[in-house]
């Protein structure tokens, strides 16, 4: 039965992401759950998809942005930032999987896209161009940034992975999240 909820929940939760701009399942779960409508159509739909199980509808897990952007412009753990070299030049940075799981953490209500992906004109590079949206209880916001790669830099996986794995942390960092690391390599 966990298994079940948990299935629903996490199919629910993916649909923001699925579907197209038009549909009012664009914006976030919890958003859409929380109004008494939405609330009615997704009990009957799970009545008739088998009876209560458990599942209930949750509206309680988004906050309003201050307290979200709060949480993320705290400082990230030492334990969680590594250290690359490349070209005698030392970096810190926070794996994209460890930035996801903090975004899960502290924003719920996130989601996450690839808007553009280019090759450049000599084909020896490519960006990513990756956009983060927060959604809040009283409004939502985005951001966007870049990631470049190059072709034949294979060290830490495919380019587009990695140049969209950049893009991504970088666009998170726009709303605080690890952005104590930059501060660090200035001084």
């Amino acid at each position: 039965m966990a298994q079940s909820v948990a299935y629903k929940s996490s199919m629910l939760r993916s649909l923001c992401v699925a579907v197209g701009e038009g549909s009012p399942w664009r914006r976030s779960y919890a958003k859409l759950a929380s109004s008494s409508n939405a609330e009615g159509r997704m009990e009957k739909q799970a009545e008739e998809e088998g009876g209560d199980d458990g599942f209930a509808v949750s509206s309680g897990i988004s906050r309003p942005l201050s307290e979200i952007l709060k949480q993320l412009n705290k400082k990230v753990p030492d334990s969680l930032v590594k250290t690359r070299s490349e070209s005698g030049f030392t970096s810190k940075y926070i794996p994209w999987h460890i930035v996801n799981r903090i975004m899960n953490l502290h924003a719920p209500e996130w989601s996450g896209e690839v808007r553009g992906i280019t090759y450049s004109a000599d084909a020896k590079s490519v960006s990513v161009v990756y956009r983060v949206t927060l959604y809040g209880t009283d409004a939502e916001i985005f951001r966007e940034s870049t990631g470049t790669a190059s072709v034949d830099d294979t060290s830490f996986g495919d380019p587009v992975q990695k140049a969209e794995a950049m893009a991504f942390r970088r666009a998170c960092a726009r709303f605080g999240l690890g952005l104590h690391l930059y501060h660090e390599d200035l001084s």
